[in-house]
């Protein structure tokens, strides 16, 4: 698995600049990558325009500018579309020849356009109160935008509330959710309005088309565009939606539903029969098919994705690949409406895979790396994003079976001169005898025994698999000297569904067991690895992992690193906000109706069992896993006078973003690996 791409990249990068002497990659190189975006091609396949990050590390945060490909010149460069430095512009959209973008320039968030040949960029919106995106209809005379706004609101107008001068600071609350992810709730909700649009604009501030339904459209916290469609002809928009009820944080109920797009009738739920999770409806060019993808099982976030199909003039539902065990990432249909292009992670990689829209037949596309974003150009071939474990996304054209071709490198000069680690893939027996996956990321040119950073990813029904990641990456750990070890224990995903329902009811078992094999198995593979010299790191369901080995494998490590983990698993049971997850983790029931199933597993149960030293992180607007898990575990080892750390972000959520805090993350984490490892730096 050895950077397939991260060896074309480095050959790009040595052709810009050669310095004298290697060096490891650092976390500053990784906080001052550029990043790019899904992007958009015109219709007759020319044009690619991506919305791309830098990094402002004065301002701690990212700055985004479109930028654009001319593919029909071989090696052509991209060039950036708007030479306004002033603007953050984001999510083009090229419709006809024009390209649609967000902007905030003169400070206030609204829609712009500008042709994508090149021209003078112009505000077409004036609506007032923020948006959160939108979408252009395929014909030109629409667009679609989301907005948090009161329920019922009829159009994106903000309402005008007097507030009471002597009225308190305090928030009341009837019905949960009180608080999501990172943002307590206001009493708004992320609505769908669609404006007119016409060569001189799209003034006015448009028709609400959810009519009386209560819920998020797209879905908080994580849902975007993907969640959005435009029929073809631009006079229906389908979205999902999870309407809202008595106790919203139980149900993973989205459906998909049908609204024309001026507001004349009330929105139709197209998936009501099912009582699971149904989302990414996709319309084909031809207008006749909708896609989605559906789970089976109602309350379960992380069941088995499968490819749906309607007929949308007979309303015929069927199951396109219903037998294929893998799940669907992401959905983009082919400009001829004969196929669709979809991604589904396969053992530690992610690909782009092409089904036949009529027998159902699978072909996989791609093989190494991650597929993040997926673009059909009209013009030829599918546009992918495609990034690895030594390598960050670039754009490639994938035309067949055959090697993508390469049409970016866009950090090749900021990656000249570093030497990206080696990576390895193993496999052993795990629990139940099943075969489990890992892999071995050797610092480059390391010569004898280095110490083992021992990563558990997060989830639990995730991965660690070929990808890049700006928060946990690997290859910042060899850079660091570490031999960086990851197993896909039981609960992992891209083998299979009943792999996947394996970590049920079963946190603390069966994914440990093949931690610890797993462990066994890479010290025993490669020699490099100092088998006597680890400390082990995880982050969320990682983090819990954590916690549990300190009380259940409490003489393996030389130090752990645990991050927004789960400490008490019946505090957690009632703090957190998503209350599906933790209930389906643990059996189904809420943890009064079965207290004995959150209990068998609960780290706080074997405190007393605790020696290993341990840094704790946790962030302050991290209402997934809440901060008070760390503290507690804080105070576990600091009364056991455990030689432990504390760090507390309090901007930071379930996830470290910004690119100071993040710079600092990685000082803390080496740093005190370093320390109980012994390695000089």
């Amino acid at each position: 698995m050895k950077a397939l791409l991260a060896a074309s990249l480095l050959a790009s990068a040595a052709i810009v600049a050669a310095p004298a002497v290697a060096r490891p990659l650092t976390i500053d190189d990784v906080t001052m990558l550029s990043r790019v975006g899904a992007p958009t091609v015109s219709k007759d396949g020319r044009w690619l325009v991506w919305a791309q990050r830098e990094t402002d590390l004065a301002g701690n945060k990212g700055r985004f500018a479109l930028w654009r490909l001319d593919l029909s010149r071989r090696g052509a460069q991209p060039a950036k579309l708007s030479a306004d430095s002033s603007a953050n512009e984001n999510d083009p959209q090229i419709v006809g020849d024009t390209v649609y973008f967000s902007s905030d320039k003169g400070g206030e968030d609204a829609i712009w356009a500008m042709p994508v040949a090149g021209g003078t960029p112009r505000r077409i919106t004036d609506f007032k109160g923020g948006f959160n995106g939108f979408k252009v209809a395929p014909s030109g005379d629409r667009l679609v935008v989301w907005a948090d706004r009161k329920p019922g609101a009829p159009s994106l107008e903000p309402a005008s509330e007097k507030k009471d001068p002597n009225a308190g600071e305090g928030r009341v609350y009837d019905r949960l959710f009180v608080r999501h992810w990172d943002t307590w709730a206001d009493g708004t909700r992320s609505q769908l309005f669609v404006l007119p649009l016409s060569a001189s604009g799209a003034p006015g501030n448009g028709t609400a088309i959810v009519g009386a339904l209560v819920g998020d459209t797209p879905s908080k916290p994580m849902g975007g565009g993907e969640e959005i469609a435009w029929a073809p002809d631009g006079r229906t928009v389908y979205f999902a939606m999870r309407e809202a009820g008595r106790i919203e944080p139980l149900s993973t109920n989205l459906d998909i539903f049908a609204a024309p797009a001026d507001g004349s009738r009330a929105p139709v739920n197209l998936t009501a029969d099912n009582k699971a999770t149904d989302n990414q409806p996709t319309v084909s060019p031809d207008g006749r098919t909708l896609a989605w993808f559906a789970m089976r099982r109602p309350g379960y976030e992380a069941d088995r994705q499968v490819l749906m199909v309607r007929d949308l003039a007979s309303g015929k539902v069927s199951a396109l690949i219903d037998k294929w065990d893998r799940s669907i990432g992401s959905i983009a249909w082919a400009p001829d409406s004969k196929s669709l292009y979809v991604t589904a992670e396969d053992t530690q990689e992610n690909p782009l895979w092409r089904v036949d829209a009529h027998s159902g037949q699978v072909t996989r596309l791609t093989q190494q790396g991650n597929v993040s974003s997926v673009t059909v150009s009209a013009g030829g071939g599918v546009i992918v994003a495609i990034n690895s474990l030594t390598a960050p996304d670039d754009f490639y054209r994938v035309t067949g079976k055959g090697a993508p071709e390469r049409l970016t490198s866009v950090n090749a000069a900021k990656l000249a001169g570093v030497d990206m680690p080696e990576v390895s893939r193993f496999n052993f027996k795990g629990a139940n005898g099943d075969t489990v996956w890992g892999y071995a990321v050797k610092p480059y040119g390391s010569t004898g025994k280095v110490p083992i950073a021992y990563m558990v990813h997060g989830g639990p029904q995730g991965s660690s698999n070929n990808s890049w990641s700006y928060r946990w990456n690997p290859a910042v750990f060899a850079g660091a000297g570490y031999g960086l070890v990851a197993v896909d224990f039981h609960g992992s995903t891209g083998y299979g569904q009943a792999f996947t329902d394996a970590i049920r009811n079963n946190w603390g078992g069966w994914p440990l067991e093949d931690l610890q094999k797993g462990l066994a198995a890479a010290t025993a593979k490669y020699g490099w690895l100092d088998a006597d010299n680890a400390c082990a790191l995880g982050a969320s369901y990682g983090g819990y992992m954590m916690n549990w080995f300190a009380g259940q494998w409490p003489d393996r490590f030389k130090c752990i690193v645990q991050h927004d983990g789960v400490f008490d698993a019946r505090a957690m049971a009632y703090e957190t906000e998503e209350l599906w997850f933790d209930e389906w983790e643990h059996g189904g029931k809420a943890y009064y109706e079965d207290p004995a199933a959150f209990e068998k597993w609960n780290p706080v149960n074997y405190v007393d069992k605790w020696k290993t030293p341990m840094l704790v992180i946790t962030g302050e607007k991290d209402f997934r896993i809440p901060y008070t898990q760390g503290l507690a575990a804080f105070t576990a080892l600091q009364r056991r006078d455990i030689p432990s750390r504390l760090l507390v972000n309090p901007n930071e959520n379930h996830w470290v973003l910004k690119p100071r805090n993040s710079r600092q993350w990685y000082r803390e984490v080496l740093g005190w690996m370093d320390k109980w490892t012994g390695k000089a730096r």
